[in-house]
Formats: C-alpha cells, structure tokens, sequence
C-alpha cells in the first residue's frame, strides 16, 4: 500500500520543504499540515506545501499514513508521546529531529510493536539562518545528505508500517539527497563536530562582536566575505538550538572543549612554526571537499 496521505506537523522551513520537494518530485498523493503558528500555517498553504490546513493535529495524524514531526527536538518528543497512544500499525511515523538519541530512545518502548505505529528516525542535514515557511524551498535538500537511525525495533515494525518507512527512504533519493544509515549514538557524535559545534561558535563568535562593537560603525564597513560567513549562523532561532543542546550535550561539550584547546594551542603558537602546521592541516582537510559546481 503507498504512501497516499502524508501529514506535516510543523510547517515551519524544513516542513514546507519537504512538502515542497514532495511536491516538484512528482508525489501525488495528499499533503495535509498543521503548525501551532496560524500564519506559519497559512503561508505554508499559500506556496503549496500542503494542500490542507488541520485545526486538529490529533485528528489528522490519525488518518494518515505517514506523520513528519517538524520542529525543535522537545517538541518532536512531545509528540511522539501525544501519538502513541492514538496510532496503529500501518501507520509510520518520521522526523526531522537534529538530535537522535533522545528521539529514539522515546520511540523505543512505544512504536514498532505489534500494534502500534512504526518510526523511522530520519535527519536531513540541511537548512538555513532563517526560520519559517516563507523561507521554504522545493531545492533546499539537493545535494545534501539525509540520515537515517534505524533501530532494532525499527527493523523489526510491522509488515505494514515496513513497508511505508522503505518507501519513505527513496523520497529523499529522489529529493537529490545521499542516503546514510548511522546508529543514534554516533549520529549525535558527528552532528556535534559537523553541525552543532559551527553552530555554537558562530554564535559565540557574533556574540562577541556584538559586545565589543555595539556600534557597528567600524566593524561593519571594514567586514567582508569572512565576516559574513562566520556570522550567518548567528542569526538561527534560540528555540531549535536550544534543545540540541539540551539533548546532546555531552558530545557538544566534548567539542566545545577541543575547540577551546585548539584555539589556546593557536595562541600560544603565533610566532612558531605550529601556526604553519595548524594552516597545513586546515589546508588538507579542505581538499577533501569536492569542487563545487559550476
């Protein structure tokens, strides 16, 4: 049985460009969505990337066979609690979460049995500075990597809900993504270096600037390129970020403290040939990366 009706809880940027990107990559079934934000809600509506707004989340996750849990990681473990009881297998239920660990562990005990709905632990790794539906875009995931946490429940869900989650894994195939399959634990480890610790050092580095120059009126004419791209994701949401940090924040810290170490090491070392070695490093892991495209 495919997927006929997907419903969007959380309609903010990652929701609407999933429904979207369903959208321009030839879904044809029903996108219904909901989000505790009227507006967000509304917008999300006007550019397409749902086709019905729901006044009752509760009523309409029930009558569709995928649910996507958009938003900040506590609010997608509230949900996963508020559904549980109200799902049943043959139903399959997906996120969007930055952090898994905390997510599966809540779905463990109350999906993927015999009776209840599945979930399928997924993490798209793309976004931008700015929140909101009307920042949404059909191409946001091109190119990215989406990850996926299957667990052993997960594997074993009902036959029906199986076969939901194995066709929700080809949409982000068809999306442009590349698909990666990680434990949940290890998922967190790497979206702390890869992820959250640039998040935190821009913010900390925007901070900072903010304090030493509240006026602006030197640094901003004077800030190029460097200045901009160090700072960009200064200007992400308190509210997501917030709750990466309370659900990983042992690898956040182990990070934050390597990084803290690196930079003493630095400044320690601007005068010694170690400077040399620190940019020979930074040099060699950049050549990693593919060229971009043209």
């Amino acid at each position: 049985m495919p997927i006929q009706r997907i419903a969007i809880l959380g309609t903010g940027l990652i929701g609407a460009s999933v429904g979207l990107a369903l959208r321009a990559h030839g879904y044809t079934g029903q996108i219904a969505g909901w989000d505790p934000d009227p507006a967000e809600l509304a917008i999300a509506g006007e550019i397409g990337a749902i086709e019905s707004a729901a006044t009752d989340p509760v009523d309409l996750a029930r009558k569709s066979d995928l649910i996507l849990l958009s938003g900040p990681v506590f609010t997608i473990l509230e949900w996963l609690d508020r559904l549980a009881p109200v799902l049943q297998s043959g139903q399959l239920v997906t996120d969007v979460g930055s952090v898994k660990g905390a997510i599966c562990n809540c779905a463990e005990s109350r999906y993927n049995l015999v009776h209840t709905a599945g979930f399928l632990a997924g993490h798209p790794m793309a976004g931008k500075e700015v929140s909101g539906a009307a920042n949404a875009d059909a191409n946001l995931f091109d190119g990215a990597a989406w990850l996926f946490t299957e667990t052993a429940g997960s594997r074993s869900m009902h036959p029906a809900s199986r076969a939901l989650a194995d066709e929700w894994r080809t949409w982000p195939t068809k999306f442009n993504c590349r698909i990666i399959d990680l434990d949940a634990t290890r998922h967190d480890v790497l979206c702390a270096w890869v992820s959250h610790l640039p998040q935190y050092l821009s913010t900390a580095l925007t901070a900072l600037l903010q304090d030493e120059f509240a006026a602006k009126d030197e640094v901003l004419p004077i800030g190029g390129r460097a200045l901009r791209e160090m700072t960009r994701l200064g200007a992400s949401p308190y509210s997501m970020w917030r709750d990466v940090a309370f659900t990983n924040t042992e690898a956040i810290a182990a990070s934050l403290l390597a990084l803290e170490q690196r930079l003493a090491h630095l400044r320690e070392n601007l005068k010694t040939p170690e400077l040399r070695d620190e940019f020979e490093r930074a040099n060699q892991f950049r050549l990693s990366f593919p060229p971009p495209k043209k």
